[in-house]
Order: structure tokens, then sequence, then C-alpha cells
């Protein structure tokens, strides 16, 4: 397929069906990798093509498959591919085959060369820098190499009281170990965090020029969900609150007239240009969704290429794109 074989879609073509919170590694020999959550919750896929939008009619093979009982035996949710230290690591949240709710971060490890076919090695749950971390609901993590150092995003609830969700950043002294203490990046401050739940889960890092973007989705997971977004200069210090600015108001909801519904638990990517840069997030084509949406299956992954208003990223939808031969 032709690297630059796009169109703008109707903007609510999805880019691969039936794949929730969507993550798109493209590695050093410009290789891109495709994984996200299957329907079923029961599995860890991969995908690999030579072209961004060439992922969508690749083989989908499964590297890893849920325990049949105990720890990482329900609710394998968020899979995400990064490389370190010359080694392939999957990071996923998962609940316990007894305890479906007993939502903690795990990791796995590979360290061949090909991650489709190499062998993953089980590193248990990410390990805390103190007796405080992860001790209640637990998910949505991603790591980023900022300036020679490695940090990692999750989302997870307070331990008493109303059950918020709330994201915290720290440092990693490994790739599966903390370094620092958690700090809290963001609670649900406003109304359009707060419908059906008060959650901030999902996050994106982004670097632009001289500042750093971190996305995140809120609310629950039905038409109510969307992104709101945190800003940094690249030079301030990642760990420090308040040195992040958190916008007022979501960067993108649902859309019911370009039928985008419930947008949300995006992450980043280059093109094949290297230039520009792709959203890829997961949405539905409609909002009547009958009992649980988090069980609903028509949750699709989309690719939006972002605009730029000098430092500032643009959403929309109609720069949503799709290969030419969908």
């Amino acid at each position: 397929m032709n690297k630059n074989n796009y169109i703008k879609t109707p903007y609510n073509q999805p880019f691969i069906l039936n794949r929730a919170d969507p993550y798109i590694y493209r590695h050093k020999d410009g290789a891109y990798y495709f994984t996200a959550s299957v329907p079923e919750y029961d599995r860890i896929i991969l995908r690999r093509s030579d072209s961004l939008l060439g992922l969508k009619h690749e083989k989908e093979i499964t590297v890893w498959e849920k325990h049949d009982k105990g720890v990482m035996g329900a609710h394998i949710w968020a899979p995400e591919l990064h490389y370190a230290n010359g080694c392939w690591y999957l990071y996923f949240a998962a609940g316990a085959a007894e305890d479906i709710w007993a939502i903690r971060p795990y990791v796995l490890e590979c360290k061949d060369e090909d991650p489709m076919t190499g062998v993953w090695k089980e590193l248990g749950m990410m390990q805390p820098f103190d007796e405080y971390t992860f001790r209640d609901f637990s998910l949505d993590m991603t790591v980023f190499e900022h300036k020679g150092s490695w940090y990692c995003v999750w989302a997870e609830k307070v331990s008493s009281g109303k059950k918020i969700s709330n994201l915290y950043i720290a440092g990693l002294e490994t790739p599966w170990k903390l370094s620092t203490e958690q700090v809290t990046l963001s609670s649900p401050d406003y109304d359009w965090e707060r419908i059906g739940f008060w959650v901030n889960e999902g996050p994106g890092v982004l670097k632009h020029e001289d500042k750093l973007y971190l996305t995140y989705s809120a609310s629950a997971t039905g038409e109510c969900y969307c992104m709101g977004m945190l800003s940094i200069d690249a030079d301030g210090d990642v760990l420090d609150k308040n040195a992040w600015k958190k916008e007022r108001l979501p960067i993108l909801k649902t859309n019911q007239e370009k039928g985008i519904f419930g947008p949300g638990h995006n992450t980043f990517v280059k093109a094949d240009d290297g230039i520009k840069d792709i959203m890829v997030y997961h949405a539905r084509r409609y909002d009547e969704i009958e009992g649980d949406p988090l069980y609903d299956p028509n949750r699709h992954t989309y690719l939006m290429e972002l605009g730029w208003d000098h430092a500032t990223p643009i959403f929309d939808a109609e720069n949503n794109i799709i290969a030419k031969d969908c």
C-alpha cells in the first residue's frame, strides 16, 4: 500500500472495527505495531505493518492469554507496546479470575527482536515505590521518555470515600518498577468529568516542539465519555503538579452530527512521513446502548490527523482518516 494512500473520512468511518483502547507504536525501523482491548477482554493481540494505514488489513496474532485462575485472570484491558533498553514491554490492566474488579497494572517483557514471534515473560504487577501505590483499582498505564528519564502515568481510584479515579505520575527505575512516590496529576474537577462516574483515565502523551501534552478520558464509557488535556513546557518538572496546565473544557466529545459518540482512550503516533501527528482513539457510531456500555463490543479504532494553531493542538473529527481501499 502506498504510504500516503489515505483520504479524509465521512467522520464516523472507523479504521479498525471492534478494537477499543487502541495503541499504535512506531519502531525505530519504521514498522508500526497495533494493540488494543478485544471485546472478550481475554487476551493481548498485536498487528505489524510497514505503514500506518496498512495495519488495518494485517493479520492479528495473540501473544498472551489470560490466566484460568488467580491474578491476570479477567478484564484484560488497554495494552500498550513499548520498547526500552533493547527489550519490548507490554503494559496492561487485569483483574483476578476470582475477583474480576481487582484491577491492577501488569508488565510483560520480550527480549527477542521480533515481538510478534518472540517469547513474552510475565514480570507481574508493576512494582511500586512504596506501600501506597496500586492499592486500589488501577489501570491505563502508559510510559514515556523525557530528557533521558522514563516516567509512567496511570489512573487509580482513591481507596476511601467516593471512588474517584485520578491520574498519577511517577518516575521509573526500571520498565517494571517505580523510582519515586506517586504524584497526583489530575482529578475530575469539572462537571464534564463527573457524568456517570467521577473519572480521569486513559492518559496519552504527545511531544510537540517545546511542550508536552497529556490527554486523558473522563466520565463514564457511554456517550458522555470525552477527552481533556494537560500541558507543560518541555523544561518544566513533569513530577510537579503545579507545572502542568489543565484545560477547562473537553478537547473532544460526542458529536452527533458527525456520528462520533463517546470518543476517548487515545494515544499519538507519527505518520509515515515522520512529521504529521496522528491521534489514535476509540468511539462508537451510535448512542443507544443496551446494558453496561463497558461490555458493548462496538467501540472502534479511529485515526485523526492533528491540526496545530501555533502551540495548540486541534482535535477535529473532520480530520479522521482511513485508507483509500477501505
